[in-house]
């Protein structure tokens, strides 16, 4: 298996980030934090969830010891475990206890994002899981603060949700298509 390039992954993830993520408006605070550089995109050569976890437990401690004004958030793309979605979804579990063995939880919190994402209660191809649809596995670390001045400036943040499910479906899978044609 022909592995690609750290920089190729940066840059589908880059070019998800920018046409979905931002481009679609699905996350309306990440506009800022990409515009000011304040992402940093990290490519685990993990292949087992041991050896991820390690990087996970890197990454939450390098996040909580850095300005935000440096690293707002960090996106843990890995792409060589976890890409069966079960199995991500599993880990999941073990990042949030990690979170809080760390004493980290209520100040970092992790998001997820999947190239087979699925919500409970949705088939596969239903348009609502594409709005945590990446091209790699990919732990988001996330400030607390920061997700909390996000919300505080966008008055119907408790909407984007339901307001992302609708863009997906109105989008449907040949304007999903189309994104990456460009």
């Amino acid at each position: 298996m022909n592995k690609e390039s750290n920089d190729d992954i940066i840059t589908s993830t880059q070019l998800w980030l920018e046409r979905a993520v931002i481009g679609l408006n699905l996350c309306p605070f990440a506009k800022a934090v990409h515009v000011k550089k304040q992402i940093r995109y990290v490519v685990s050569s993990a292949t087992t969830h041991e050896e991820l976890l390690k990087e996970l437990i890197n990454e939450l401690e390098l996040l909580a010891e850095s300005s935000a004004e440096k690293i707002d958030t960090t996106l843990l793309i890995h792409p060589y475990v976890l890409g069966d979605f079960l199995d991500y979804n599993d880990f999941l579990d073990v990042a949030d206890e990690t979170l809080e063995e760390l004493d980290l939880a209520g100040e970092l919190q992790i998001a997820s994002m999947h190239p087979h994402y699925q919500f409970a209660d949705t088939q596969p191809g239903d348009m609502e899981n594409y709005t945590n649809r990446s091209p790699y596995p990919t732990l988001h670390l996330l400030r607390e603060s920061s997700v909390d001045k996000a919300v505080a400036a966008f008055p119907e943040a408790d909407q984007i949700f339901e307001k992302n499910i609708e863009t997906m479906k109105k989008l449907g899978h040949e304007g999903w298509n189309k994104l990456w044609k460009k």
